[in-house]
């Protein structure tokens, strides 16, 4: 078994909190004290740019988990393509659910 399927002896599996959206999807969120870089600012980055890149920074930092309609997301490469793909409203809850998540720690 190679390097990257073994797991760390002595880390302990970090804390998460699940979120339940009104259709009944789940959004697993860990409990960190890490800070979120800023993303780095291009010339030709928009302000609207930077303000989606540092939400999908945030999202990557926190989402560890995202069940929707059953069907479960663990990888970062998927829970990021799926993010990206869901609709204004959509990510407009994941931001305010990383908000109350951030608020409550």
């Amino acid at each position: 078994m190679g390097k990257r399927n073994r797991r760390r002896a002595g880390k302990e599996p970090v804390p998460t909190s699940d979120y339940v959206d009104d259709d009944g999807n789940t959004l697993t969120l860990r409990q960190t004290d890490a800070n979120v870089p800023d993303p780095a600012a291009k010339a030709a980055s928009s302000s609207e740019d930077l303000w989606h890149r540092r939400n999908e920074l945030r999202f990557e930092r926190y989402v560890v988990r995202w069940e929707i309609a059953g069907l479960p997301l663990t990888k970062q490469k998927e829970l990021l393509a799926r993010y990206r793909m869901a609709d204004s409203e959509t990510q407009a809850w994941v931001q305010r659910t990383i908000d109350r998540h951030l608020d409550s720690a």
